[in-house]
């Protein structure tokens, strides 16, 4: 093959053995599917890859561009069974390197691998030579332009630029020997020129410059020597494209020469200090001066040095040409390789004058560059790094480059990331090198603490390098064939572990790029984080736009519903406004009310809105109690919020999911219409996708259910004020708790309470009339308890009100919430009146007729805890208007709060057993403000009996 002297590792992709056998090359690896040969391809160490046109798992084709998206410099021929030319030009577009169908033969199969495999080497090596031209181009310690043969500057270094404080645009196209560098060198343009001509003549072309008036910095000014060399640059026919010029301050070497030449005693002290090596040799090579210093580079001593024979031992066979060193008299920074007494190769920039010093002719002065020069190869591969970070996408993806670069970068195999998983607080192994897999094996989690080498570097912040790892108390594995090893944080993301199985593998350089390496690869995690927390941040934002839209949308239905339910006058019209406006304009598709029958067997609809379906789907489910399971059955058992987020989900478990999915219900809503623990039904929503009812829907429309519910105790309040015909209930009660109970028991007495009473913000006022003890004995026991704010006698059985008989008398009770009355109220229910004994309590209630009776016991029912059902019967009223109901609208507060101390006061008995300046000053009020009340109270009953009712004057009405 064409490749002879270029080892080659050929990936044969989806041929048959014979057919991969024509291609051979020096290593071929053989694999059956895309999928095989992209992990191959990932793993590195492939030069070119050869591929069918079919593969088991997709096409030529397809691998070709899975393989550019990864690396767009690999070699890859396609070679299907048959030439087909769309498929050539698809290729084509996919920068395939050659294709050629396998029916052509293998000759030309094998043809066009050679080919693959040395454009690749050419890609190769041109890139390094790039990379390396950058480097030395961009050194700060030189510098540099790139000129047109003719001499016209193409382009110049910063360094060049900065020290003539100009820009790229300043010099660009002009002469090199006009620019300003030149101005103060003796006969320095027309040296320049000379020196370019010779280069565009294909000639290295040398020349040292002194330059004058150039400030040191401190005040003064003292002449700089520049050592310029101007090389050729050729293309592949030979001929000279452009030059390259390099200008090198050497003021410093050019003086120590001088002051070598001056004195050699004085020279051989100062070589002494140095760590540049100084060798002098006569014609035939042989050392007749070896600067004491020389281990520094070579390791050998100078007598060593003198053994060894001839510098051609030493250094590099033909290192310089003699004629030009004749001609010009010095040849400066020739780079050459040489090995030390220890076998470790170093790079050397020898400078190369002609002496006549005590029988040596030839002057070497050595500078050991191997450390610039590795830093400058490794900078150069840690560009290359970051420019490929710039594209990565995760955590994962830099993981994995840092430890694929880390070989180049630090001339160390062996490495790993581990990144900190926040949410168990542990570094994880993320990516691990091959080489460091065989000295350590596999890695595990590890604590973000102390225990470990890796978690003291994540908290602490710092670098930790050693020299043997297994010295360090730390050490998790003390198995491990890693000796030398670095641990170098990467900020808050996590650790960078490289290591060497030599002792001491970390060098001052080596730990400079390993954190210039964590740096970068910190820089590329934080800009990853950045990004993902911006898009977690778009979506939160969508989903909060989302959520107000829904919630907006949920609003207006709200607003809506509310209005229907303040013009609203009967039950119906709230269920119908209700249902009508969720499904309007398309909210939901379905909504429906529901009540249970009387006997509590089954759901009915007594209101519904939606699609045409919707009546049809409540005839086909099954809506029984207490097994059913139609969402609207179990809120009617349970008494929750019932949401069925999709209806898919099981859905031949139940039969009404099929029936709702039938009808494009994909998620369904129910809640109770509860108020102060009484229900009033069911109201269920139906909506055309799933997971239509988030949290905020959910607690929208329980609030909804209790508004409603709210809105018919409201309507059934109204309807019971008017209505003449209801059901009274009689309850033994045998609550404890039960306040009338409680103060009749503690005090001995038998107490009654007609239903009169008085609301007020903080709870309610109610007139007890007391038999069998003092009114002041129930007000002692009164104070006592948390359910009476205050009591006051208002009358006794002794003299005149004086509370201390024990025949009886009345007391005003200030009860806190909540009273019962009040809560019956809520419900439509009212309590006529209360009887408690030391031995039993009994509560009677009227039920309208409009309020459901089963409803309304179970108000009652629910507020005690022991409570029985003693009698049930039908009242009917006479009168068309509840006479003490219009009365007590139209007295005002003040007024009843007079009447009603003055009724249970027996200002009204004969003989009075009280005066109206004795309730007056009760209710502490002037006697004619109290006899002005009274005798206002007293025309508006008049007013209610005679012209209100229509009764005539010998009539007496008949009050319940």
């Amino acid at each position: 093959m064409g490749t002879a002297g270029f080892h080659a590792t050929l990936l044969v992709v989806g041929f048959e053995a014979e057919a991969a056998a024509t291609v051979a090359t020096d290593d071929v690896r053989e694999v059956s599917t895309a999928s095989e040969a992209i992990e191959t391809v990932s793993a590195g160490a492939i030069d070119c890859v050869l591929t069918a046109g079919t593969l088991p798992d997709g096409t030529g084709l397809g691998l070709l561009e899975s393989i550019r998206e990864r690396d767009p410099a690999l070699p890859v021929v396609l070679a299907p069974a048959d030439g087909d030319e769309a498929l050539a030009s698809e290729a084509i577009a996919a920068d395939v390197t050659e294709y050629v169908p396998r029916e052509d033969g293998p000759d030309a199969l094998a043809a066009a691998v050679d080919r693959a495999l040395d454009r690749g080497r050419d890609r190769r090596e041109r890139r390094a030579q790039a990379r390396q031209f950058e480097a030395v181009f961009e050194d700060p310690g030189a510098y540099s332009w790139v000129l047109e043969p003719d001499g016209r500057v193409r382009r110049a270094s910063d360094a060049a630029l900065g020290a003539i404080d100009a820009t790229d645009r300043d010099v660009r196209g002009e002469w090199f020997w006009t620019l300003p560098w030149w101005d103060r060198t003796e006969d320095g343009r027309s040296t320049i020129r000379a020196a370019v001509e010779r280069a565009a003549d294909g000639t290295i072309a040398y020349r040292e410059l002194t330059r004058t008036g150039t400030d040191d910095g401190g005040g003064g000014a003292r002449p700089r020597t520049l050592e310029v060399t101007i090389r050729p640059v050729r293309d592949e026919s030979g001929t000279v494209v452009s030059l390259l010029a390099e200008a090198t301050d050497v003021t410093e070497r050019v003086r120590l020469e001088e002051e070598l030449r001056e004195s050699e005693e004085l020279h051989r002290v100062t070589l002494n200090e140095m760590t540049d090596t100084v060798l002098i040799t006569d014609d035939e090579g042989e050392f007749t001066y070896v600067c004491p210093n020389v281990h520094f580079i070579f390791g050998y001593t100078d007598d060593e040095i003198h053994e060894m024979g001839t510098i051609d031992d030493l250094l590099e066979p033909d290192l310089f040409d003699r004629d030009r060193l004749a001609e010009e008299g010095v040849l400066t920074n020739v780079e050459c390789t040489a090995t030390d007494k220890a076998g470790r190769e170093h790079t050397l920039l020898v400078n190369v004058r002609e002496v006549s010093i005590q029988g040596g002719t030839l002057l070497y002065s050595c500078r050991d560059v191997t450390k610039r020069k590795r830093r400058e190869e490794a900078l150069t591969a840690l560009h290359g790094t970051a420019r490929e970070l710039l594209y990565a996408e995760t955590d994962r993806e830099i993981a994995d480059r840092i430890v694929a670069d880390a070989a180049d970068v630090l001339d160390l195999e062996a490495s790993a990331a581990f990144l900190f998983d926040t949410d168990e607080n542990v570094l994880r192994p993320a990516a691990t090198s091959a080489v460091m897999e065989r000295l350590h094996g596999p890695f595990s989690s590890r604590r973000a603490n102390a225990d470990t080498i890796s978690g003291q570097v994540f908290v602490e912040g710092e670098s930790r390098f050693f020299a043997d790892v297994h010295e360090s108390p730390t050490l998790s594995d003390p198995t491990t064939d890693v000796r030398s090893a670095g641990f170098v944080p990467l900020g808050d993301h996590g650790v960078f572990v490289a290591g060497s199985a030599d002792v001491d593998a970390f060098d001052e350089v080596t730990r400079e790029l390993a954190d210039l390496l964590a740096t970068t690869a910190e820089a590329a995690l934080d800009r990853v984080e950045r990004e993902r927390r911006l898009r977690e941040r778009d979506r939160e934002l969508k989903r909060q736009n989302r959520t107000l839209s829904r919630l907006d949308g949920m609003n207006e239905i709200i607003r809506e519903i509310d209005q229907a339910l303040v013009g609203a006058e009967t039950r119906t019209e709230i269920e119908d406004a209700v249902c009508e406006r969720l499904t309007s304009a398309d909210r939901f598709s379905f909504a429906w009310i529901g009540t249970t029958d009387p006997a509590d067997e089954r759901l009915e609809s007594t209101a519904h809105s939606g699609t045409e379906r919707g009546r049809g789907y409540l005839d086909s489910v099954r809506l029984a109690l207490p097994d059913g399971t139609e969402p609207a059955v179990r809120t009617a058992i349970e008494r929750e919020v019932t949401v069925v987020s999709n209806v898919v989900d099981r859905l031949h478990d139940d039969p009404w999911r099929e029936a709702a999915l039938a009808r494009d219900y994909q998620s369904v809503a129910s809640v109770p219409l509860a108020y102060d623990e009484f229900t009033y039904g069911v109201l269920t929503v139906y909506a055309d996708r799933p997971d239509a009812f988030d949290e905020t829907t959910r607690a929208v429309l329980a609030e909804l259910g209790e508004t409603i519910a709210a809105a018919i105790a409201a309507v059934e309040r109204k309807r019971a004020l008017v209505t003449d015909s209801r059901t009274r209930f009689e309850f033994d009660v045998h609550d404890d708790g039960f306040v009338f109970a409680r103060l009749a028991r503690e005090a001995d007495a038998r107490l009654s309470f007609d239903g009169g009473v008085r609301q007020h913000e903080d709870g309610a006022s109610v007139f007890v009339t007391v038999e069998g003890a003092s009114p002041q004995t129930i007000a002692s026991v009164a104070a006592d308890l948390v359910a009476v704010e205050d009591a006051q006698v208002i009358t006794g059985d002794g003299d005149a009100g004086d509370g201390n008989g024990t025949g009886g008398g009345s007391v005003l009770l200030e009860l806190s919430r909540p009273f019962l009355a009040l809560r019956l109220a809520d419900h439509g229910v009212v309590l006529r009146s209360v009887e408690a004994t030391p031995e039993e309590a009994r509560v009677v209630v009227d039920v309208p007729s409009t309020v459901d009776e089963r409803g309304g016991a179970a108000v009652v029912s629910n507020a005690f805890d022991d409570i029985e059902l003693r009698s049930k019967r039908t009242v009917d009223r006479t009168t068309a208007r509840d006479l003490r109901t219009t009365l007590l609208d139209r007295l005002t507060d003040r007024q009843l709060e007079v009447v009603q101390l003055a009724y249970y006061g027996g200002y009204f008995e004969s003989p009075r057993a009280k005066t109206g300046e004795d309730v007056a000053e009760t209710l502490d009020i002037s006697p004619a403000a109290f006899y002005r009340h009274t005798r206002t109270v007293q025309r508006k009953l008049f007013e209610v009996l005679f012209e209100d009712v229509g009764l005539p004057a010998n009539t007496a009405p008949t009050v319940e």
